[in-house]
């Protein structure tokens, strides 16, 4: 049941990206096994919660309609810049919508009712854009039983626990608040709130061994502002450095960044120039960007960018 709800979801999510028009419900409908096979009462209740959960998950879903002149039904559809990202500087929202995209994994069935339902809006003379879709063609497994489970009650924001076995073979009750899934290496991680531990976790999925049960009501809790499961993972599976950086620094302040370099030399009394590796532009763009005017990254131009997409965003914020 959880895998048939994961892939309705995906599959509205695939059609409302991939039109360039606005969707009434009734092409939904038509468009969705699950949707078509269920009666009014029904399709209304799911397109609803479908909705919802995708929005909870940082997608925003426009409304509006193919005429604004005249008295249209209502449409939806998810305007393409909204869901493609850049390359840099992902806020939680924008990374719930990776966590969406790439959770598309190699599934017969998903893959085959997403072309068919494509192919009945263009029978219908919905103009479909393919680009679009290559954004979440299937190029991940998630084999893991407690999958589907794990990301119902990420995205309804149900406490969950489980048993969970460790490394060294010992075995332990889990009781979590979950935040998303990631993949890491090739292996899904939940991230969440661990209550036990009283502090946030990865939990790998293939360790669950046993049934997902539910501690808690659907929106029971919120996710902390500004988590960010990539950082989590970087924390955890640190990348060795492969890239070198040269930043200007104001004279006594960064120390976390003075202390990793490899080179200080004075510019000026009030300046230093400090080189640095690092392994992640994104982690050390943030880093950089916390400092605010103390640090600036003079190389390479990578980083500089990066930290300046930073600086902007976070000027937008506190417009």
């Amino acid at each position: 049941m959880a895998q048939r709800k994961t892939e309705r979801l995906m599959n509205l999510f695939f059609l409302l990206l991939a039109a360039n028009q606005y969707l009434t419900k009734d092409q939904i409908r038509a468009s969705i096994a699950d949707y078509r096979d269920s009666t009014p009462g029904a399709f209304e209740r799911k397109f609803e919660r479908d909705k919802d959960e995708l929005r909870e998950l940082g997608i925003a879903i426009e409304t509006g309609s193919r005429d604004p002149y005249f008295d249209d039904e209502v449409g939806y559809r998810i305007r393409r810049d909204d869901a493609e990202l850049p390359d840099l500087s992902f806020t939680r929202e924008e990374a719930a919508v990776i966590g969406l995209a790439a959770q598309v994994w190699d599934s017969a069935s998903l893959a085959g009712e997403s072309a068919t339902a494509v192919v009945k809006l263009k029978s219908i003379g919905v103009d479909i854009d393919t680009d679009a879709m290559r954004m979440v063609e299937p190029r991940l497994s998630a084999h893991e039983p407690a999958f589907d489970d794990v990301l119902t009650a990420a995205t309804r924001r149900i406490p969950i626990a489980f048993s969970y076995r460790k490394v060294d073979g010992t075995e332990s009750r889990r009781e979590v608040e979950p935040w998303g899934l990631i993949s890491v290496r090739d292996r899904w991680y939940l991230g969440g709130y661990d209550r036990d531990r009283r502090a946030p976790r990865l939990f790998r999925l293939a360790r669950v061994i046993s049934d997902v049960a539910h501690v808690g009501e659907p929106g029971s809790y919120l996710v902390p502002d500004g988590v960010n499961l990539r950082d989590l993972a970087d924390a955890l599976f640190p990348a060795p450095p492969t890239e070198a950086a040269v930043l200007r620094v104001r004279a006594g302040r960064a120390q976390s960044l003075r202390r990793i370099a490899e080179l200080v030399e004075p510019i000026d009394a009030e300046t230093d120039r400090i080189a640095v590796r690092y392994a992640s532009t994104r982690v050390l763009a943030g880093e950089i960007a916390a400092f605010g005017p103390d640090v600036v990254a003079e190389s390479p131009a990578s980083l500089r960018e990066a930290v300046i997409t930073r600086l902007r965003a976070a000027v937008r914020e506190d417009a």
